[in-house]
């Protein structure tokens, strides 16, 4: 059953070692996940939506990102290597962080290098967890809980559209239902005045006519 529910999360892994990117991807696959792998920051990009200009790579894009396959694919976490030419781990991050539709997406950082100040900074710009490499299958069980929080995340936000919707939609049913109200409170008022005019014509002859002809037999 747990095998099952992690086979539901893709994970982006971003490496421009290929060699880490194999380990990775196998210590992914093995963890149940699905995996998508890119060689640098920019693809990442592509591959997550947001077009980068990349004027110093402008070369095919990798055979391992299909394309227009993020347009298919969720993305539920990227784990990125932090040292790489052109955009770093870090440059990622922060791209990530500062989108409006990407910024839910778990961002965790790999390093060979045990640097505080470069873990501390990647922390504090949204990362969620720093792996030093070689990354374990232990490191790789912190991260089901980072992307148990975005699919709730995104389950409350469909809700939430939901409810919007509704919500606009409301007031065109109830300008309908109120102009219906109206509609048959303007009928029964129309109704219960002819009633009322009737009953009046009909009480006022027959009250002026005891009345005449009580003056009538009394003469």
């Amino acid at each position: 059953m747990g095998m099952a529910a992690e086979s539901q999360f893709h994970v982006l892994a971003v490496d421009d070692s290929i060699i880490d990117r194999k380990l990775i991807e196998r210590l992914l696959k093995t963890s149940s996940y699905q995996v998508t792998t890119v060689d640098s920051g920019s693809k990442a990009l592509e591959f997550l939506g947001l077009h980068e200009d990349d004027t110093t790579n402008p070369s095919t894009p990798t055979p391992c990102v299909p394309p227009n396959n993020h347009q298919e694919v969720e993305v539920n976490l990227v784990i990125t290597d932090y040292c790489m030419p052109g955009m770093t781990g870090y440059d990622l991050l922060k791209k990530i962080k500062e989108s409006s539709s990407l910024r839910d997406i778990p961002v965790v950082i790999m390093s060979s290098e045990n640097v505080p100040s470069r873990i501390s900074r990647c922390l504090e710009e949204g990362a969620e967890e720093f792996f030093l490499k070689p990354v374990r299958l232990s490191d790789l069980n912190k991260l089901k809980p980072h992307m148990m929080k975005t699919k709730s995340k995104d389950q409350l936000q469909k809700q939430e559209k939901q409810e919007e919707k509704s919500v606009f939609q409301s007031p065109k049913h109830q300008q309908q239902e109120n102009k219906e109200h109206q509609q048959q409170q303007q009928q029964q008022q129309q109704s219960g005045n002819n009633k009322r005019k009737a009953i009046e014509e009909g009480l006022s002859p027959e009250r002026t006519r005891r009345r005449y002809n009580g003056i009538t037999t009394v003469v």
